[in-house]
């Protein structure tokens, strides 16, 4: 796809707007439904803030469920060829297409235990990790207290939000 000026982003009705931005927050196209009312974007820093003041304002249990939208890194979903493409991409680049079978038999393990302890997967920025960091990370969070972790997960998707919408939208200046 080729790169939109927010120009041309703000000019998209809704169902154009989801369609191109439905999946920034992972399978979540509620959140940009949300911030397609926000429109006029000033700039792509603007958009970025909507969605992260979007995802702040949720209550707990929405924030959870937004963490609840995202697979298991190399799990099932990987495993089978059925991720969204910007997750296929992300994981790729994180080197989680290459693990070995005991770096696999870990992250399973360490997902599953992280599952079973906050109720959501583990949501770390693959494209700004590799392999080895994202299995320290994931060990290190899951010390975390529940609304510890589901605040570094939010965290993880507005970087993950922010990395998607450059995917999307170029950088220029304001309006």
């Amino acid at each position: 796809m080729a790169s939109l000026a927010i120009a041309e982003v703000n000019k998209l009705d809704s169902e154009e707007f989801i369609e191109i931005f439905g999946n920034v927050v992972e399978n979540c196209k509620l959140a940009t439904a949300a911030v397609w009312s926000h429109k006029p974007f000033q700039d792509v820093d603007h958009l970025n803030q909507t969605i992260a003041d979007f995802l702040d304002a949720l209550p707990q249990k929405g924030k959870e469920g937004v963490l609840r939208c995202h697979p298991d890194l190399a799990g099932r979903l990987a495993q089978a060829g059925q991720l969204t493409t910007e997750s296929t991409q992300e994981q790729k680049s994180a080197g989680l297409d290459q693990l070995t079978q005991d770096e696999l038999s870990t992250l399973t393990d360490l997902n599953q235990q992280y599952k079973v302890k906050f109720g959501f997967p583990f949501v770390i920025c693959a494209r700004l990790n590799k392999k080895a960091a994202i299995l320290n990370g994931l060990t290190e969070r899951l010390k975390h207290g529940a609304e510890e972790e589901t605040l570094a997960g939010v965290e993880e998707v507005k970087k993950i939000c922010r990395l998607r919408i450059a995917d999307i939208v170029t950088s220029e200046a304001k309006l």
